[in-house]
């Protein structure tokens, strides 16, 4: 296992594990901070503290979902440091999940900016959940573990979410594309925890 050959020292083989992950790294940190150079001090700081805590990893859960919860936890204390304290309510009851349109795999430029200004402008518990559920391809028992919050909640928020939108969407659109991390910034990253990770 990766993890297993990292703690036995092979810690360059971390660097398989950044750019693994980095593109949803980036989209976590921009659905809950909204600010481009934030978002890349925020994935620089997770990875290192996923790589401090690798012995911490037991495997219970996949790693996938360790990482991305280690990230969210990150955006959030970041949140508190500009006072904007996130409040998850647990008292929402379930809804039905209706989708009336499907997501596209192909969309132009200028709609996935207004899709993209879209999902930025919706409240961030549900921007979160729309985020790990429909552009990162989470089940609801993973968005679940990663949130901490109820499989109950993770569907109303998505459903909330996906209103909200159709609201100023004639459609939905789903693309790969959508808060794309390109490969210079992706590189930046990956060399700047690397070389952290080797100076240790």
């Amino acid at each position: 296992m990766l993890v297993e050959r990292i703690l036995s020292g092979e810690k360059h083989l971390f660097e398989n594990i950044v750019k693994k992950y980095n593109k949803r790294l980036y989209r976590i940190a921009m659905a809950i901070l909204h600010d481009d150079d934030e978002a890349e001090d925020m994935m620089q700081a997770a990875y290192l503290k996923a790589y401090e805590n690798l012995h911490r990893f037991e495997g219970r859960a996949n790693f996938s979902t360790w990482l991305t919860r280690i990230a969210i936890n990150e955006c959030l204390m970041r949140l508190k440091k500009r006072k904007k304290i996130v409040e998850f309510d647990n008292t929402i009851s379930e809804l039905q999940i209706e989708s009336k349109h499907p997501m596209s795999a192909v969309m132009n430029n200028e709609l996935k900016q207004i899709l993209e200004k879209a999902i930025g402008e919706l409240p961030e518990k549900y921007r979160v959940v729309f985020m790990l559920r429909e552009i990162e391809g989470l089940n609801v028992e993973e968005t679940t573990e990663c949130l901490d919050i109820t499989e109950a909640n993770v569907k109303v928020r998505l459903n909330r979410a996906k209103e909200m939108l159709r609201e100023s969407l004639t459609h939905y659109v789903h693309s790969d594309d959508l808060y794309s991390f390109h490969l210079v910034r992706c590189d930046r990253v990956r060399r700047n925890v690397m070389d952290a990770i080797l100076a240790r």
